[in-house]
């Protein structure tokens, strides 16, 4: 039977506003087709009479790399043709359906697309973000070059070069006069490094030794100066007189809160319901960041906070603090494995929800840290580090740090603690340059002394 293979393209837009290409497979006159990776900005910019390897007119910026791409899909169903001749099983219906299911898209921009929907309908809400702003910012850099795709035989070490350099252009978006913070650059590389390394180890898409990553540097992280109230902050903030059932004054007690309990993350502390308080007086919780389970002594500040929240009647099923509601969709899905189950829109109406909670708390903080006089940028957060250092400051061990923190590694904990660590260099330094002064029990025994008694002892130590 005769067989011929040949490109097309179709003549309606997508919703990108694209016009795919399609491999067109004719056996005795009928014909089947099959979706190509590559889409062109106008039907013009593709030849139906070309010969091979000329599919995409040169006027396309893209035409060398896409007609390549072209070529090899077009020597893949040949060669599929010929594997199932030798069978006598080269139907079209049978050559479509083995072409569909080897061929892998070339389009690295797809990829990335179609790897944070997947994390999306995982409930990665977190990653999901992430990867989101990952892909807004790569199709940004795309279209600056006047193109519409980006092929993974196109991501060489140069053009890693030139997206990073596009990175740092691009505007913050809490703060419009800012670039973006090194840490967002380095965030974004990082997942540009781990889809590479999926389709190379996963998906076969990039043979090892053509990651581009091989011949490329960035840095990866940046160290941020942690901000943290010492004690005498805590105080005040504890001492700010507050209308009671103010939102500053609920937002005070849900700091406190925190730092009283080693610092439980916002995310947490926004759905804790009653049900995770025991009757031994203990709170029980599972981490959302590390899936940790916590459970910690409720000693007596936290648990004069909880009897504010309390009333006759509460569910134990109910949350804690006013925050979220107990009627939502989402708070049917009470533990961690039931909110897993969750359809990929409610986890993000949930998370969207406590992100939204957790802006609000913010904003009340600044304004407590403004009527208490602390000249620093105090969010939710600031109770993590604040609760860290003045355990520092009261010499807790990071071993023990490392459980009442929550973290899986004495490695996070120290990295986490480094920049609180400075007791060590004060005394050196003090030591150098610093007064030498006489040790205060000393100095209020030497007031007991008269002028005679004095002198005496000095000419004592001097002998």
């Amino acid at each position: 039977m005769g067989t011929t293979f040949n490109f097309e393209v179709t003549n309606k837009p997508s919703r990108k506003n694209t016009y795919s290409i399609y491999l067109r497979i004719t056996q005795n006159r009928k014909k089947k087709r099959i979706k190509s990776s590559i889409e062109v900005n106008k039907v013009g910019d593709f030849n139906p009479k070309a010969k091979q390897g000329n599919w995409i007119r040169t006027s396309e910026s893209n035409h060398k790399v896409w007609n390549q791409a072209l070529e090899k899909e077009l020597e893949k169903a040949k060669t599929t043709f010929r594997e199932l001749g030798e069978d006598g099983m080269a139907t079209k219906e049978l050559i479509k359906a083995t072409i569909q299911n080897s061929i892998v898209s070339t389009s690295f921009l797809e990829y990335a697309k179609q790897r944070t929907k997947d994390i999306y309908n995982e409930g990665g809400y977190r990653n999901y973000k992430k990867y989101n702003g990952f892909c807004n910012k790569l199709e940004g850099f795309i279209k600056s070059n006047n193109k519409t795709d980006i092929l993974f035989s196109e991501i060489t070490s140069s053009f890693l070069s030139k997206f990073e350099t596009y990175l740092h252009t691009l505007r913050n978006e809490r703060n419009s006069e800012a670039t973006l913070h090194p840490n967002t650059l380095a965030v974004n590389l990082n997942i540009f490094k781990t889809l590479i390394n999926r389709a190379i180890e996963l998906d076969k898409k990039i043979k090892p030794e053509n990651n581009p990553f091989l011949g490329y540097k960035y840095d990866k992280s940046t160290n941020t100066i942690k901000e943290k109230l010492n004690e005498a902050e805590i105080r005040l903030i504890e001492e700010l007189p507050l209308p009671e059932g103010s939102l500053m004054w609920h937002c005070r007690n849900y700091f406190l809160f925190s730092f009283y309990l080693a610092g439980i993350r916002a995310g947490d502390l926004i759905q804790l319901r009653w049900l995770n308080v025991t009757s031994e007086n203990r709170i029980e919780y599972r981490m959302a960041k590390t899936k940790k389970d916590r459970n910690m002594k409720l000693h007596q500040k936290p648990l004069d906070i909880l009897k504010l929240y309390y009333k006759e009647g509460s569910k134990l099923s109910d949350y804690i603090f006013p925050l979220l509601d107990n009627e939502a969709p989402f708070a049917k899905a009470i533990t961690e494995e039931q909110k897993a189950t969750l359809p990929p829109d409610l986890i993000m109406k949930l998370n969207n929800t406590v992100g939204a909670k957790n802006s609000l708390i913010n904003k009340y903080l600044k304004k407590i840290a403004t009527e208490a006089k602390i000249q620093k940028n105090v969010s939710f957060h600031i109770a993590r580090h604040s609760f860290a250092k003045v355990a520092k400051d009261n010499k807790v061990d990071n071993n023990h740090l490392k459980e009442l923190l929550g973290h899986s590694n004495i490695k996070v904990t120290e990295g986490y603690m480094g920049s609180f660590e400075t007791e060590a260099t004060d005394n050196v330094m003090a030591s150098i340059f610093g007064k030498k002064e006489q040790p205060k029990k000393v100095k209020s025994m030497l007031k007991k002394f008269n002028p005679e008694e004095i002198e005496a002892l000095k000419q004592y130590f001097k002998d």
